[in-house]
């Protein structure tokens, strides 16, 4: 049956409606999305290193605060503590490094807040202040092929920015902490104290490591082993902190373990005791005259808590291998 022609007529006043809501549709997406805008236009999300305080909040973990007291960086929330200075020069350095690419979007809602992660819940939000002065403010999110989602305080559009590295942003606050227990040259150690359940641990540095355990030989002793002990306390930082226990909790009131290196011509002395496991294989441990508590890896409670064995000569690989003089009569020489 013929369509009448006013049919075909009001078929395709309803067909261009529909594409014309399409096209409306879009052109709103595409306005609240936003398009690639000139440099002039974009927000700015460039810090600069000219601060004295640091404010991180990292979605819904604990905030961190970062003072500089004197020409040294704080940790003053949520610990008072001295900071990892390096790590602070990362993010400062990393921070001017910024560069806005394009607006995402114009102006946008929660649901494209939330998916972009520029949340509340999800972005990390930085902020850098002088003499209480803010100097620069940038909310991250995720990253994509159009560049690091961004906010940036003060402005309502969502970017693309390049030059983020995530990682110097979203630390726990254990690594804003200065972990460094202590540090020195193995090259000029010259004596070294093991005192555990076992005995009394002693070498000296003369040629090389001599040692004896209770004042007696060491078994099959092997000298190289010293240097190895040594190489686990030399640059020693804490894998961990115990705040808010005791030594009695910790079992540094009665240390499982204590080992002291000596350095040559009286240039230092350095005690680190260890206490209780804590978690796995790694221990409590304190440095001598430090009040701070600490949780130090298996290597270098392993060593602590030493007895013979760990200083003895390895087995010969062959030990124990038939030769030609012993081999059973069924085996061929």
């Amino acid at each position: 049956m013929a369509i009448s022609r006013d049919k075909l007529i009001i078929g395709g006043v309803v067909v261009l409606a529909g594409l014309s809501a399409l096209v409306y549709k879009q052109a709103k997406k595409d306005q609240a999305l936003g398009t690639a805008s000139s440099s002039a236009a974009l927000p700015d999300p460039k810090g600069t290193d000219d601060v004295d305080k640091l404010e991180i909040t990292n979605g819904t973990k604990s905030a961190v605060t970062l003072e500089k007291q004197g020409d040294k960086w704080m940790v003053t929330k949520p610990v008072n503590f001295p900071a990892n200075q390096g790590n602070v020069k990362q993010l400062l350095d990393n921070v001017k490094e910024l560069k806005a690419k394009e607006i995402i979007a114009s102006t946008p809602d929660d649901d494209t807040k939330k998916t972009y992660e520029v949340d509340a819940d999800h972005g990390i939000h930085v902020v850098g202040s002088k003499a209480g002065a803010v100097k620069f403010g940038d909310v991250f999110g995720k990253s994509g092929g159009r560049g690091e989602m961004m906010l940036v305080d003060g402005h309502p559009e969502l970017i693309g920015a390049s030059g983020y590295s995530s990682y110097l942003y979203s630390r726990e606050v254990t690594d804003w902490r200065d972990r460094e227990i202590f540090k020195f040259d193995d090259a000029n150690a010259s004596t070294m104290t093991i005192v555990n359940k076992t005995g009394k641990f002693s070498f000296t540095k003369g040629d090389k490591w001599a040692g004896t355990l209770n004042g007696q030989p060491i078994p099959n002793y092997d000298d190289a082993k010293v240097a190895d002990a040594l190489r686990a306390f030399k640059n020693l930082i804490a894998e961990g902190f115990a705040d808010g226990k005791s030594t009695a909790d910790t079992g540094l009131d009665k240390p499982t373990a204590t080992v002291t290196v000596s350095l040559k011509d009286n240039a230092g002395t350095y005690t680190l005791k260890v206490g209780d496991v804590s978690t796995g294989t790694s221990h409590y441990a304190m440095k001598d005259g430090d009040t701070v508590l600490v949780t130090v890896n298996p290597n270098v409670a392993n060593w602590a808590t030493a007895d013979a064995t760990k200083f003895a000569k390895a087995p010969a690989s062959d030990a124990g291998a038939p030769t030609a003089m012993n081999k059973p009569p069924h085996l061929p020489k």
